[in-house]
């Protein structure tokens, strides 16, 4: 009996829990998500010429499987075992330009920017659907009545659009966090979480698989889990008080 050693060992080692790091990466890219999703989700509301296209290509990598998105973005960085070379789809593109190859899987904060990238890719159409049917489900009176004071898209957007979507924002934010410390799949494809691109997910699989040692990977399934409950928990007191001012409004 080891007692509490376990989650001693995952709060002190820096081999374990720093990897919850690399979670900030993913983090800034999905706030970043999050407001590009938003842009594009308000000009395809607007009447544009072929929107139900545009629509189903950005909705299109989310219907993908994350192993064939994770294995077509491994041959677009990089080419071989392990991912390292400078070789692949986007070298070649740079190459034939004249540009230098880039080894894009190397660098620690390089590859997990790429890693980042793919997984924007493939979520963002996600966030756009949900933030296209909030602003869809607006009353039209009220974009009437901004037309008649003279209101500009900025303004319509500040005064009508954002505050009447803020319950979808909070949720889509909190979705956001949970998939930031969640990241699997993607990175563990690509580059085996090499290269400083590990998360806690894959640290935890890898001690209980390769390193087996199934009872430090246990305490480490439950820290992960704790982390999140807390984020769901946290999540949900800040759209109860998002709510509760929308309704005070």
């Amino acid at each position: 009996f080891v007692g509490l050693d376990n989650y001693k060992t995952v709060f002190t080692n820096p081999d374990y829990f720093v990897t919850f790091k690399n979670s900030l990466y993913y983090l800034v890219g999905s706030f970043l998500q999050q407001i590009v999703a938003l842009l594009m989700a308000s000009i395809l509301c607007a009447k544009i010429r072929a929107k139900g296209f545009f629509k189903g290509v950005l909705f299109f990598p989310y219907l993908m499987n994350g192993v064939a998105v994770a294995l077509i973005f491994l041959k677009f960085f990089s080419k071989g075992s392990p991912p390292l070379t400078g070789e692949g789809t986007l070298n070649a593109i740079i190459e034939f330009f004249g540009g230098d190859a880039v080894k894009w899987l190397s660098t620690p904060w390089l590859a997990n920017c790429c890693l980042v990238f793919v997984s924007m890719w493939r979520y963002i159409g996600f966030d756009i659907i949900m933030y296209m049917g909030a602003i869809q489900s607006i009353s039209p009176d009220l974009y009437e009545a901004s037309d008649l004071d003279g209101a500009n898209p900025w303004q319509r957007f500040r005064y009508i659009v954002f505050p009447s979507i803020k319950p979808i924002i909070s949720l889509q934010l909190i979705l956001a966090v949970k998939g930031a410390i969640s990241v699997f799949e993607i990175p563990y494809i690509i580059t085996g979480g090499k290269n400083g691109t590990s998360t806690f997910v894959i640290k935890t699989i890898d001690t209980a698989f390769v390193y087996k040692k199934l009872g430090l990977a246990s305490a480490m399934g439950l820290t992960y889990s704790g982390v999140i409950l807390g984020v769901i928990v946290l999540g949900a007191l800040l759209m109860k008080s998002v709510v509760f001012y929308q309704r005070r409004d």
